[in-house]
């Protein structure tokens, strides 16, 4: 997990989205990230972005859930 959540919960925006995403794809394991990330997705080649299911989401409640979804 990498990125930044706010005191309130809020999921904020992060940097390097490719190079996380292209990690998760070797790990084998899906990405939540920040609903303002959604435009560096594009960045990201189309066979990483196959491979992996992406989540962009607003709070971490959100992030939460999914998680407890994916168990």
């Amino acid at each position: 997990m990498t990125g930044e959540i706010s005191l309130r919960g809020r999921v904020l925006r992060v940097g390097g989205v490719k190079e996380k995403v292209l990690a998760a794809v070797r790990f084998g394991s899906n990405m939540s990230s920040c609903r303002a990330n959604k435009s560096d997705w594009l960045e990201v080649p189309r066979e990483a972005r196959e491979k992996i299911k992406a989540h962009f989401v607003r709070h971490v409640s959100e992030v939460i859930r999914i998680a407890l979804e994916s168990k």
